[in-house]
């Protein structure tokens, strides 16, 4: 066998192991990361909620819904379904001490008919289920993206895509303080005004 047909095979057998070695790798990260997607948004979410305050928004999104260029913008993917996405995000604002929501919906959603997009009558009632006695308050969808945009520039927006395809499904989770409220704030004023 000739020295060059050796030093062939012996770059063969180093380029054929390095390679699955790479690719291993490479495949063993990917499981990895959606593992991680799968497992971690709750916890991601309740490392983020402590630092979310009054006038911060939690959005839980459908799939379309485009991640945007403002900088208070976070996102986080969650490949599921947006329901009991929501169901995790409101159990966790509703049991933090420090804020509690304001709940708004597309308006939209309340015009869609079955025949538009099937599973949209499920998936409504199943929204009421998980609001329950909360207020949910419902407005044009470009309108709620006007309020983001103002909103995005001063406070953090969290967003969790979800792998939901019904349209107009996203819920908006205006942050307000839990332990202070609009009552409270107009005496406090009124106080600071009659003392000066």
């Amino acid at each position: 066998m000739s020295k060059s047909v050796k030093m062939f095979k012996k770059l063969l057998i180093v380029l054929v192991f390095g390679s699955t070695i790479i690719l291993s790798g490479c495949q063993n990260y990917s499981i990895k990361t959606t593992e991680n997607l799968a497992q971690g948004w709750k916890e991601q979410l309740n490392q983020k909620l402590p630092l979310l305050g009054h006038r911060n928004w939690i959005l839980v999104v459908d799939k379309a819904f485009p991640e945007q260029n403002a900088p208070g913008m976070d996102y986080i993917y969650v490949n599921e379904s947006l329901l009991p996405v929501l169901k995790e995000v409101l159990t966790q604002v509703n049991s933090s001490a420090h804020v509690k929501p304001i709940v708004y919906q597309d308006k939209e959603l309340g015009f869609i008919t079955e025949s538009q997009a099937k599973g949209v009558k499920e998936f409504v009632l199943g929204a009421k289920t998980i609001f329950g006695t909360q207020k949910v308050e419902t407005m044009p969808h470009d309108s709620v993206f006007k309020k983001l945009d103002t909103e995005s520039k001063l406070f953090k927006v969290l967003v969790i895509k979800t792998n939901e395809t019904i349209p107009y499904t996203s819920v908006f989770l205006q942050l307000d303080c839990a332990y202070w409220n609009g009552d409270k704030e107009k005496a406090l004023r009124d106080a600071i005004k009659a003392g000066n």
